[in-house]
């Protein structure tokens, strides 16, 4: 807003971009880099969500394609999809969870080893990340200045060390691994439903099974299309890409389900 010249002091001159066109202006800023959710509390997850969900809806995907390809009839479809969303959905969970807890246990674990180093030998370690940033092309002046710096703050000097020798990020004590399984559950058995959609409402619809395994790609396509989509989201990756690759990830799964099962059951039948 522009202020009255008797009531204020001159305003400072603005600098002119005339003569120097590729000066910014005073009030620009820079442009920051997108932010990403990853550090959010639903980003812990988004792992589990988005390989879970793919698993499922390929997995099952895969036993569909595999059941028409052997021309077997839809009670069968649905009875070995539903059996592979349990049973696979279960082993998933609980396999994402065993490693998650793993990793957690291995990080704390050497956390603290690092944290009894610093506490008993802690020369010792500051020379070892001294001669690290040395190595990295730091002169040793500026590599003592700056672990002289760092190692005031012990427990911020303890999660470099952390990053810089072991390349380990510290442990996360909110990190829950039981919440990692059930994620991977849950998505494997949602996603993993989709291309068993048409078949449950094949009663209600009356539409034929060639019909039914049209319905099951299309479903399963876009479906694909979104994960991958989302995945970009969280990874900074091109939307495009990531959705493309997640298509040719199952559509390959599922065309050699269907061929082994179609090559069996004519060498069977023959």
């Amino acid at each position: 807003m522009r202020c009255f010249a008797d009531a204020s002091p001159p305003a400072p001159r603005a600098v002119s971009t005339a003569s120097s066109p590729s000066r910014p202006r005073l009030t620009e800023r820079p442009v920051p880099f997108p932010a990403t959710s990853t550090n959010s509390e639903s980003g812990k997850y988004v792992k589990s969500l988005v390989f879970g969900g793919l698993d499922g809806i390929i997995t099952t995907f895969a036993v569909v394609a595999a059941s028409v390809g052997g021309s077997l009839s839809t009670d069968v479809i649905l009875l070995m999809g539903f059996a592979n969303l349990i049973a696979d959905g279960l082993s998933m969970g609980f396999g994402d969870f065993l490693s998650s807890q793993a990793e957690f246990e291995y990080t704390r674990a050497e956390h603290k080893r690092e944290k009894w180093e610093l506490d008993n030998s802690p020369e010792g370690e500051k020379q070892e990340m001294v001669e690290l940033y040395i190595k990295r092309g730091m002169t040793q002046a500026d590599a003592e200045s700056v672990i002289e710096v760092m190692s005031k703050y012990k427990n911020f000097f303890l999660d470099v060390m952390m990053v810089e020798e072991l390349g380990l990020m510290p442990p996360d004590e909110s990190d829950s691994p039981a919440k990692n399984g059930l994620v991977t559950f849950l998505a494997f058995v949602l996603f993993g439903f989709i291309p068993l959609t048409s078949y449950v409402l094949a009663g209600a619809t009356g539409a034929s099974d060639a019909a039914n395994f049209v319905a099951a790609c299309v479903l399963t396509a876009f479906t694909m299309l979104a994960l991958g989509a989302s995945k970009a989201r969280f990874t900074n990756q091109s939307m495009l890409k990531s959705a493309l690759l997640m298509l040719l990830n199952g559509g390959m799964a599922a065309v050699a389900a269907y061929l082994v099962s179609w090559g069996i059951a004519e060498a069977l039948g023959g």
